[in-house]
């Protein structure tokens, strides 16, 4: 884990240049009365916490002559520095996705996503008590981090802990566009489990979509679909439009690029038009 600095003018060699050649600098230029500062924060300070690197800020009206010796001219403006050059950097506020792609392309390690592989790892060989013990550390360590909160909700559903997955995505709120809806495709899975284990009625219909239920908290995706795609073409008001939302939750939560989630949206398309 890295962490966040303020730097001056009189310590920015010893601060940023000098510990730049045992870890990645991110040099955050910004202002008091700069709008876009005061957004891009939060998401800089998240890095400081996620990633193997330094994150030093540095205000420009404070310390003009490193602003000038770098050639600040607007703010909010962001270079990344390595071993004494700078590799990267953009100016104005980068979105949060975008801002992560940057950091791969410059080789900066996220501890996080280590810690979220080796679960995966851990879950794949079936180690689940394993895989308890290590989110119980990750929400200690990051108790607010949506993707942390996220990925636990999942895993508890699947231990049958409901009231603890609803607990951890009741934070995550409408105007957090990059997980609001994911958080509400897993809180679909909680009702998917409601269903596979008591379906709500005996007839064929009822049947089918309790399977496709299962099957979704199996991970088998595919399968689950093409059951609700069978439910929307005979009856598309079943639970309320159920089937084809039910679809919609599978879409988020597999994301937009995955080939299943592009087949099944396309089949969905045909059957309602």
């Amino acid at each position: 884990m890295g962490y966040s600095i303020d730097v001056y003018d009189h310590n920015f060699e010893e601060e940023v240049l000098e510990k730049s050649y045992e870890i990645p600098v991110i040099v955050d230029f910004y202002a008091v009365w700069c709008g876009p500062c005061q957004m891009l924060k939060p998401i800089l300070e998240k890095v400081a916490q996620e990633y193997d690197c330094i994150v030093a800020k540095l205000n420009i009206d404070e310390n003009q002559s490193i602003a000038q010796a770098f050639r600040v001219e607007g703010v909010p403006d962001v270079k990344i520095i390595r071993n004494g050059e700078i590799i990267d950097g953009f100016v104005g506020v980068l979105p949060e996705p975008q801002l992560r792609e940057l950091l791969v392309k410059c080789n900066i390690k996220s501890q996080l996503d280590e810690k979220l592989d080796a679960i995966r790892q851990e879950l794949l060989a079936g180690n689940r008590s394993k895989v308890a013990e290590l989110f119980a550390s990750l929400l200690t360590q990051y108790p607010e981090h949506r993707r942390v909160l996220i990925e636990a909700a999942k895993f508890y559903i699947s231990e049958d802990k409901l009231e603890k997955a609803e607990e951890l995505l009741s934070p995550i709120q409408m105007d957090e566009r990059e997980f609001f809806a994911e958080a509400q495709a897993v809180k679909a899975l909680i009702q998917f489990k409601a269903e596979c284990v008591n379906p709500s009625g005996n007839g064929e219909l009822e049947s089918k979509f309790s399977r496709a239920c299962c099957l979704t908290l199996d991970g088998e995706h595919e399968s689950a679909l093409q059951l609700f795609l069978e439910i929307v073409e005979t009856d598309r008001q079943f639970k309320s439009d159920g089937a084809r939302k039910a679809m919609l939750s599978i879409f988020e939560l597999l994301g937009n690029n995955h080939p299943v989630t592009k087949e099944y949206r396309k089949r969905l398309m045909m059957v309602l038009y």
